[in-house]
């Protein structure tokens, strides 16, 4: 039985520092792994294999560069040796008899330069798909420097983003838009997941656009009528049935996220807009495309659309007349005045006044674009002439206004 002070075989493992290309070949040369020849030929291949690391880092004739060199080559062994043999020192000796060093080396800088390649970030406007380029080199002998559970976790931190941006452009794929699109869009990779969970929610076909998008909010919005509808949307927002499944570990807690963004995107009580643009925790969680064209053609069609219902297809002079004065006085929106209409109106007039700013604003905000100054200045020309008479408070100024809407207005009966 061991002493307190004599240290187990396990207590002396675990401060086994050695780098494991030493463990490996210690190990193969105590148990006859490795014969005395391949250790001889090993002392011919190292020398080699350091002049050729310092001359990719930097130059051979320097002793300081030739010592980084043989550290950075043992490193390289090492690296190589103990992920692919998962710390099996039999297999790692093994690997040492059957191959030569430069070749274990080579393997160790190929892991590398394969993890400096992958994707760092979820944002598509900072990919660079061109894998490992020279300008990685000095990146690269940072990492031959580094230990196997530095790579590890750096490895399993980039495969999450690799994942990430993979599940993205293939649901981005689905939905009519490519990676090269994605790019030039700058957009994050789980902000187009989510979208794409949200088409999938409502069956859409494409990645939207602002107004397509905050019609699909709209449409969430419309269906909480119902008492069960709540419960109804979260157990319906799914991933795609055809996923591939290395995505589905990525995109769960993503999907888990965009069912409890829901209560807030059905709440009528926020703006649409100002929910995804104004509300920090909304703020480029979710993705449409920037397309000033389809907004201006989006803006323009609601507008004709209030136009059209106001005007109810009357665009005569009395008609928008009639029009403009029931908005500066705030009443109903028509192009039609009975004279019992027109009475009553002339009465609210003189008592309350009119606003003439509302008629400017209405026709700003609804009239087609290319008509809205000549009827700013119809309005104006009328309401200049026709208000002192409107609110006169003259023996016969009801009279003489009813009279000026009946020759201006669009006033029958």
């Amino acid at each position: 039985m061991p002493s307190q002070q004599d240290p187990t075989p396990q207590a002396i493992a675990l401060f086994d520092r050695r780098p494991f290309f030493e463990k490996a070949l210690q190990h193969g040369h105590q148990h006859g792994i490795i014969p005395a020849q391949r250790l001889a030929s090993m002392c011919q291949e190292a020398p080699k294999g350091m002049l050729q690391i310092a001359r990719y880092f930097g130059t051979e004739y320097l002793r300081p560069d030739l010592e980084i060199a043989k550290t950075r080559m043992v490193n390289l062994v090492s690296l190589y040796l103990e992920e692919t043999c998962a710390g099996d020192l039999d297999l790692a000796a093994q690997a040492l008899r059957d191959h030569s060093l430069l070749s274990r080396s080579k393997g160790g800088s190929d892991m590398l330069k394969a993890l400096i390649a992958m994707p760092q970030n979820t944002h598509f406007g900072m990919q660079d798909g061109t894998g490992f380029r020279d300008e990685h080199i000095p990146l690269l002998a940072k990492w031959s420097l580094r230990s196997l559970a530095d790579y590890q976790a750096e490895k399993a931190r980039r495969m999450q983003v690799s994942e990430l941006v993979g599940a993205a452009t293939w649901l981005a794929g689905k939905l009519d838009m490519d990676a090269d699109e994605l790019a030039q869009a700058g957009v994050d990779a789980e902000a187009v997941i989510r979208t794409a969970l949200l088409a999938q929610l409502g069956r859409h076909r494409a990645l939207p656009d602002w107004p397509t998008f905050e019609s699909w909010v709209l449409t969430l919005r419309k269906k909480q009528l119902r008492p069960s509808a709540g419960k109804e949307l979260k157990s319906a927002v799914n991933s795609p049935t055809d996923l591939p499944s290395q995505y589905l570990g990525v995109v769960e807690p993503i999907r888990q996220g965009v069912v409890a963004d829901l209560a807030k995107m059905r709440d009528p009580a926020l703006p649409v807009r100002r929910l995804f643009t104004q509300t920090p925790a909304f703020v480029g969680r979710y993705f449409w495309r920037e397309d000033a064209l389809a907004e201006v053609d989006h803006f323009e069609r609601r507008n004709s659309a209030a136009w059209d219902k106001a005007t109810g297809g009357h665009l005569d002079d009395s008609s928008l007349l009639t029009l403009f004065l029931r908005i500066a006085a705030c009443s109903s929106h028509a192009t039609l005045l009975t004279k019992a209409t027109a009475t009553s109106l002339v009465r609210k007039i003189q008592k309350s006044g009119l606003d003439q700013e509302l008629p400017r604003v209405f026709i700003r905000q609804h009239a087609p674009a290319a008509l809205r100054d000549d009827y700013l200045r119809l309005w104006d020309s009328f309401a200049e002439e026709a208000e002192p008479a409107l609110r006169s408070d003259l023996r016969h100024a009801a009279q003489d206004a009813l009279a000026l809407l009946c020759r201006e207005c669009n006033v029958t009966g």
